[in-house]
């Protein structure tokens, strides 16, 4: 069993529980908790972490 999750949220970001590590393209890491959402839909002003500007301007709710 993975010690990381991530889970996709119906509409929303996704949602990584679990200690790993965010990288730019040039390797510089973003500061990230154990728990901390990214955004899916390229609204956020806080890319690459979601700020919740979605809110009913995304929709994608994909199952595995």
């Amino acid at each position: 069993m993975s010690d990381v999750t991530i889970k996709v949220i119906d509409n929303g970001p996704l949602c990584i529980t679990g200690l790993v590590d965010v990288v730019d393209a040039e390797g510089n890491r973003f500061e990230t908790k154990e728990t901390f959402i990214l955004c899916r839909c390229g609204l956020s002003g806080k890319k690459p972490f979601c700020d919740m500007t979605h809110k009913g301007k995304f929709e994608s709710a994909p199952r595995a």
